[in-house]
C-alpha cells in the first residue's frame, strides 16, 4: 500500500461489503471517495477469490523481463567477484558490459560489498545478532608490542634508531584482553603483561561486573581455543556464575568476528592512533577511549548509534 492510497485494508473490505449489500458500484465509489474503476477493481478481486486475502496489494514486479542479464552471464560475474575479488568496473571490462549492470547483478546476489565476503573462499558471510544484551559475549586477546620509554620508532623515526639500540628496546608485548556484547556492541578491555589463565579469570570477573553494572546479565561466552580459555580455573569460574562457555571452531576466527573487529578498531583508534612516548601513557588512554567507544562513537553495525543506546532500554524492550 503506497503512502497516498485512499483505501486502507479495512476500507477495501468495507467497500466490498457495501457493494455486496446491493449498493451500486458507482454510488459506493462516491461514498468512499475513490474512482469507479478503483471500486470495480476491488469488487472484481473479491469475486475472483472471496475466501482469500484479496484486499492485499499485489507485487508490481513483471512476470517476465526480456532485457534481464542472462543467467550464464550473471554466473560469470559472481565467479569473477568471488575468485578474483574484482570490482564492477573491472568485471565490466572483462565481459564488455556496463559497470552499473554488473553492480545490479552483484547486489541481486548479495556480494556487492567485499566486506560481506569471506576473503579466502569468496562466500557471502552469514551475519547474525542475538536479540538481547547478554545472550552472548565475545572474548579475545590481542598482542601488541610495548612502547619503550621515550617512545619507539613512531616517535623518533626508524632511521634514528641504531641496530644495537633496537635490541635494547625489545621489551616484549602487551596483551589486550577484550570483551564485547553481541547485541549492543558494548565493550570492555584491559591491558596486561601476559595471557595466563589467572589473568584471564581476573579480567572476566571485572568484565562481568562491568556488564552487570549496565543491567546486562551474561548467559553465554564465546572464546577461541587458547590455553587460558581451556584451563580448568577459567571454566570453573563460568560454571560458578551460571554462564555457558562456547568455543570457536579451530582456525575459524570469523566465528568470533565481533571481538576481532573490536581488536582492529582498538589498534586503529587507540593503540596506533598517535605516537605515544611510553607504554604507561598508552595504557592510561584506554579507559578514555572505551568511554568514547561505548557512549559517543557511532557504530555502523547498529544504525550509526553508540552501543550504550542499546542497553538503556527497559527489560524485554530491547531494540
Amino acid at each position: 500500500m503506497h503512502a497516498n492510497a485512499r483505501l486502507t485494508h479495512w476500507g477495501r473490505q468495507e467497500l466490498v461489503r457495501r457493494i455486496a449489500s446491493g449498493t451500486p458500484v458507482a454510488h459506493v465509489a462516491v461514498q468512499m471517495n475513490v474512482s469507479r474503476p478503483t471500486a470495480s477493481k476491488w469488487w472484481a478481486r473479491y469475486r475472483d477469490n472471496p475466501d482469500g486475502v484479496w484486499w492485499l496489494d499485489r507485487s508490481s514486479r513483471p512476470k517476465s523481463c526480456p532485457h534481464q542479464t542472462p543467467v550464464d552471464v550473471e554466473t560469470q560475474i559472481v565467479v569473477l567477484r568471488q575468485q578474483h575479488k574484482l570490482g564492477p568496473a573491472r568485471i565490466a571490462g572483462r565481459l564488455e558490459m556496463n559497470p552499473s549492470t554488473v553492480h545490479k547483478v552483484l547486489v541481486r546476489h548479495g556480494c556487492n560489498r567485499l566486506a560481506w565476503m569471506d576473503r579466502p573462499t569468496g562466500r557471502v558471510i552469514r551475519r547474525y545478532e542475538h536479540p538481547e544484551p547478554g545472550d552472548l559475549v565475545h572474548i579475545d586477546i590481542k598482542k601488541v608490542g610495548k612502547i619503550p620509554p621515550g617512545g619507539g620508532w613512531r616517535v623518533k623515526g626508524q632511521a634514528n634508531i641504531a641496530s644495537h639500540e633496537k635490541k635494547k628496546r625489545r621489551i616484549g608485548y602487551s596483551f589486550v584482553h577484550a570483551a564485547v556484547d553481541d547485541h549492543s556492541r558494548l565493550a570492555y578491555a584491559e591491558v596486561h603483561d601476559d595471557e595466563k589463565a589467572v589473568t584471564a579469570v581476573g579480567f572476566w570477573d571485572r568484565a562481568n561486573r562491568f556488564f552487570a553494572d549496565h543491567g546486562i546479565t551474561v548467559k553465554r561466552v564465546l572464546t577461541d581455543n587458547g590455553a587460558c580459555y581451556r584451563s580448568r580455573v577459567f571454566n570453573q569460574q563460568l560454571d560458578d556464575q551460571g554462564i555457558k562457555h562456547k568455543f570457536c571452531r579451530p582456525y575459524r576466527p570469523q566465528t568470533n568476528g565481533k571481538v576481532e573487529r573490536l581488536n582492529r578498531t582498538l589498534l586503529d583508534e587507540w593503540a596506533y592512533v598517535r605516537p605515544y612516548e611510553s607504554e604507561t601513557q598508552r595504557r592510561q588512554q584506554l579507559d578514555i577511549w572505551l568511554h568514547t567507544y561505548n557512549h559517543h562513537r557511532c557504530h555502523t553495525a547498529i544504525g550509526g548509534q553508540p552501543p550504550i543506546t542499546r542497553v538503556n532500554n527497559l527489560p524485554e524492550q530491547y531494540t
